[in-house]
């Protein structure tokens, strides 16, 4: 493999990767996490046995990272010279065969297993630009399409000043939750007293149906790689760590594969690019704690510590890492670096609204059609979101409503879809950004429930630092339980309220200051559910005997598994233990399941 030892090593290495002869068809298909779990590797072997029974030479097989169509994998996308790109959804190992078929012959891909481009409408890719485009394992396709060409200009061309002030000036705000403008953490960390200093990922991704850097660290590490470089140059630093939670074992692999090629390439180490400066990647990994996503933690993590936060000030950019100035940005946060360099920050402001610009990527789940990721500009309503782009309800009945910012935000109702999606409108919710997960709930759905399932995470997730946040949420859980069972009274929806706020305000973290916003949220937006059961009104959901044939689905589907019953004969629901997340009744197809008041206190 080159070594490049100059700038222009990197662009004659470049220019020959574009001059080279392309294959004139090319096969895409999608090797992620999710594609892998639908059975994309076996699609992947009959695509190059079918081809080699072809003879297809000029044919090229590629495998991707996910193209955020998660709903439909495995997923093939083919791309013919002077035909519009194909895209294949619900690919198994015979209808890759027909599609090899269908090129072999200079025939039309099958119908039935085709998408329309509609699935792309009104998405702007920049985070995700090259997911589904690339091979993650293959340094040379990101370099052909311009990969490294920011990193050679910001050290042969620009001083470091110049380039925070141009992400300053993209207006760039942090991916990860926060929304703290990247450009002024990367200005601190430049004019802090100390050394050495340092860049770290945060690929600590924790919430519940939040899969959006998991995606961009399995279908395109380099971006992550090259912009934690440009990171470094720009407010110097010679070394990063990226923490990535060891469940995420192939965006691992991809990761330790980048980094791997870019020192071999000799863009990682000493004297990139043969200049003066050097910066080398580290990877660190986490045990699945969700409080060491908030930076002082992961820092703490990083030093080999117990994850737990710390007081601030001083902020990290001040004194981190080792007591040391570092640089905290999240995965989709680096992803943005260089298609701002690229194109300059007036491109960037150009898309989204003037205090939220650029794009943000949702990783849509629940109760929606097309499960998957989106990246669309600020400003985008979640009517759009959720019903042009998820499709709806996967159980057709109307939408109730969303919880954004995973376990740490609230839910917002279906009469607030129209609000444009930006840091300050969410927060106005009473929700949050969070890191973009999105789950979709029906009408079926009880919000009481749901506040129950997300404090339940969190208390016990929380790492006990904190007074308020140890105890208080879980005496908000006791309090949700007892109005759960029945035995609740108008003075605990008092407490709820009163408490929930005390934790918001007296706790150190983020996770401590946002833990109650289930249960805010839905007191603010679903205050009748509360009410129906502290005034007696207990809801649960209960099982028609008459109606249930006894086919489990509702009873392997159920988080708490409260369903029993044996096979072909009617099932009950321990009360109990029921957490009335809607699960059953989504999952029932003869619709035995219902959610109705309580008729006595032992009703199942």
């Amino acid at each position: 493999m080159i070594k490049f030892t100059s700038r222009q090593d990197l662009e004659a290495y470049a220019g020959n990767l574009r001059g080279g002869e392309p294959a004139p068809t090319k096969i895409l298909i999608g090797m992620s996490t999710c594609g892998r779990a639908s059975g994309a590797e076996e699609v992947y072997r009959a695509l190059i046995d079918a081809a080699q029974q072809h003879g297809l030479d000029n044919v090229s097989i590629v495998k991707t990272g996910c193209v955020g169509l998660c709903h439909a994998e495995p997923l093939v996308e083919v791309e013919e010279p002077g035909h519009p790109r194909v895209t294949i959804g619900d690919v198994d190992p015979g209808r890759a065969r027909e599609i090899i078929e269908a090129v072999a012959t200079n025939a039309k891909i099958p119908h039935p297993y085709t998408l329309g481009m509609g699935i792309y409408a009104k998405q702007e890719r920049i985070a995700l630009r090259n997911c589904g485009r690339i091979d993650p394992e293959q340094i040379d396709e990101y370099i052909r399409t311009g990969g490294y060409r920011q990193l050679a200009s910001a050290i042969f061309d620009k001083p470091p000043e110049d380039i925070i002030e141009t992400v300053k000036a993209s207006g760039l705000r942090g991916r990860g939750g926060g929304g703290f403008p990247t450009g002024i953490k990367w200005a601190a960390a430049r004019k802090a007293e100390g050394s050495p200093k340092y860049i770290v990922c945060n690929a600590d991704e924790g919430d519940p149906g939040a899969f959006m850097d998991r995606s961009i660290l399995e279908g395109d590490p380099y971006s992550v790689i090259e912009a934690m470089a440009i990171a470094g140059y720009a407010v110097g630093a010679n070394k990063g760590f990226i923490y990535v939670r060891a469940e995420y074992p192939l965006a691992i692999h991809h990761l330790r594969v980048a980094v791997e090629r870019a020192r071999q390439h000799g863009l990682l180490g000493a004297n990139i690019l043969g200049s003066d400066f050097s910066f080398d990647l580290k990877m660190k990994f986490g045990a699945g704690a969700f409080v060491c996503g908030e930076e002082t933690a992961l820092l703490r993590s990083i030093e080999g510590s117990r994850g737990q936060p710390t007081v601030k000030p001083p902020f990290p950019a001040q004194a981190g890492l080792w007591g040391k100035p570092t640089v905290v940005n999240n995965v989709e946060t680096f992803a943005n670096i260089v298609p701002i360099l690229e194109k300059g920050s007036d491109w960037f402001r150009s898309i989204g609204t003037e205090n939220s610009p650029g794009t943000k990527v949702f990783a849509l789940a629940g109760n929606v059609k097309n499960v998957g990721l989106v990246e669309v500009p600020m400003g985008t309503t979640l009517n759009e979101i959720i019903h042009d782009l998820g499709g709806g309800s996967r159980s057709g009945k109307p939408v109730k409503a969303v919880q954004t910012g995973g376990p740490s935000g609230g839910c917002i109702p279906s009469e607030k879809f129209d609000t444009p999606i930006d840091y300050d409108n969410l927060i106005e919710l009473g929700s949050m950004m969070g890191s973009g997960g999105m789950i979709v709930m029906d009408e079926d759905t009880s919000m009481i429930g749901i506040a129950r399932f997300y404090l339940q995470f969190t208390c016990d997730e929380s790492c006990g630092k904190c007074t308020l946040c140890r105890l208080g949420t879980k005496r908000l859980l006791q309090l949700l339980d007892k109005l759960l069972a029945g035995a609740g009274g108008p003075e605990d929806i008092d407490e709820l309220q009163t408490l929930g706020q005390c934790v918001k305000d007296g706790s150190l973290c983020g996770l401590g200051k946002t833990a109650p916003n289930p249960i805010l949220s839905t007191l603010r937006w679903y205050r009748k559910e509360y009410d129906d059961l502290a005034y007696g009104g207990k809801m649960i959901y209960r099982i028609v005997a008459e109606k249930c044939i006894g086919c489990t689905a509702c009873a392997k589907a159920c988080p708490a598994e409260c369903i029993e019953g044996e096979k072909k004969e009617p099932h009950t629901i321990r009360q109990e233990d029921c957490i009335q997340c809607g699960t059953c009744i989504e999952k029932c197809n003869t619709g035995a399941i219902i959610r109705a008041a309580a008729e006595c206190a032992g009703a199942r």
